[in-house]
């Protein structure tokens, strides 16, 4: 079982102390949450909430991803960074690919992109992309970013992106691995089929879990993917403990999260708080586990 602990909103001006705590520590993974602007009026209902609320605000801060991680690989050494989830087709897919091969070689291959199609139709509207085709745009994102990760002259002509012949420099030394979020159908088989592991959306109770495992697994048979590895995450609504985490490895969980901070001990809290959560973690879970 791996160990991630989410900085979604965390202070900006904490997050690098924070990645050297939490790898101080024996975390494997910091994961990072992405939106770009919060609209002046958001219609588009929350799809993890009962009444469609996001649990964020105007105030909330949302530092750009790759900027953040590079921040703090830069003061780590072993530690990985995800991005749970980066709004895939907000963007176009040759900036994406630039910013992360880049932070891929600045951290020494220890980025993960975490991705969705997303769920804020406003922030689609703003940037002037297609909402409704955001789903067959990721696909094809995949596709793109895969082929200038290789650092090779490549092309690529399809439905929604066209790309004459270029090369793309730096190249990560290994493929950067993509989990796909989201519990929907689509959003499964869409990791069953392009993903190298899943994050789940929301934080689920430990009866929910065999249901979508086994859901994962059938659909990577479906897909004759079943033979590559395949992290599974998710998120816990429950008290942690080493024996509920084994029982969960059993039914194929492969990582799981701590709490928020901000859930944990509200809105604004110091780095001692912080540091004092991430030690209890790792000493009471994470190194019983080990």
């Amino acid at each position: 079982m791996k160990f991630w602990q989410p900085i979604l909103f965390t202070e900006p001006e904490q997050l690098v102390e924070v990645a050297r705590i939490a790898e101080e520590v024996g975390f494997d993974g910091i994961l990072i949450s992405d939106h770009l602007f919060y609209p002046g009026k958001i219609e588009s209902a929350y799809p993890y909430a009962a009444d469609g609320e996001p649990p964020f605000d105007p105030e909330t801060d949302w530092p750009d991803v790759w900027c953040a991680i590079s921040a703090m690989a830069a003061v780590t050494e072993r530690i990985r960074f995800c991005s749970m989830v980066y709004i895939l087709p907000l963007r176009d897919p040759i900036e994406v690919a630039k910013q992360v091969s880049t932070a891929a070689v600045l951290s020494r291959d220890r980025v993960v992109l975490g991705a969705g199609v997303g769920w804020m139709k406003e922030e689609f509207e703003q940037l002037g992309r297609d909402f409704h085709t955001r789903g067959r745009r990721f696909d094809e994102m995949v596709e793109v970013m895969r082929k200038l990760w290789t650092g090779e002259m490549v092309e690529h002509h399809g439905k929604h992106y066209d790309l004459d012949r270029l090369l793309m420099r730096p190249a990560p030394a290994r493929p950067v691995p993509i989990y796909v979020g989201g519990q929907s159908e689509p959003a499964l088989r869409r990791a069953a089929r392009l993903g190298d592991g899943w994050i789940g959306a929301a934080a689920y109770a430990p009866n929910e879990i065999s249901g979508l495992t086994e859901r994962l697994q059938e659909l990577r048979k479906q897909e004759g993917r079943e033979h590559l590895p395949f992290d599974i995450m998710f998120p816990i609504a429950a008290t942690p403990s080493p024996d509920l985490y084994r029982r969960l490895e059993d039914q194929g969980v492969t990582s799981t999260t701590s709490s928020p901070f901000s859930y944990s001990v509200g809105p604004r809290s110091t780095l001692d708080q912080k540091r004092r959560l991430l030690e209890d973690y790792a000493e009471n879970v994470i190194r019983k586990m080990k």
